[in-house]
């Protein structure tokens, strides 16, 4: 049986499943708003890296590409000021 295909036969099962879908593309939605943050927001630190600390390392590119929004504004802030990749990178 293909659920694409399939007709629900109650008033009941046709509202609930509607409501379903639509609920889980809501959350799909907002998963991928959140993911694009994060992923454009680590784009920008890397470029901000680059432009002041020259090319940045895979290892560095792989921990700006794994870490959360909190982290990525951090190092943001703080590579304005830093005087090394290090302490752009620190934790504080």
């Amino acid at each position: 049986m293909d659920p694409a295909k399939y007709h629900y036969q109650s008033e009941f099962a046709r509202r609930y499943f509607s409501q379903g879908k639509a609920e889980g593309k809501a959350e799909g939605k907002a998963e991928g708003k959140a993911e694009g943050k994060v992923e454009g927001r680590a784009d920008i630190v890397l470029k901000q890296l680059a432009l002041r600390f020259g090319a940045v390392p895979a290892a560095v590119e792989a921990r700006i590409r794994s870490a959360g929004i909190e982290e990525l504004d951090s190092i943001a802030i703080r590579v304005l000021t830093a005087q090394t990749l290090d302490e752009a990178l620190a934790v504080q």
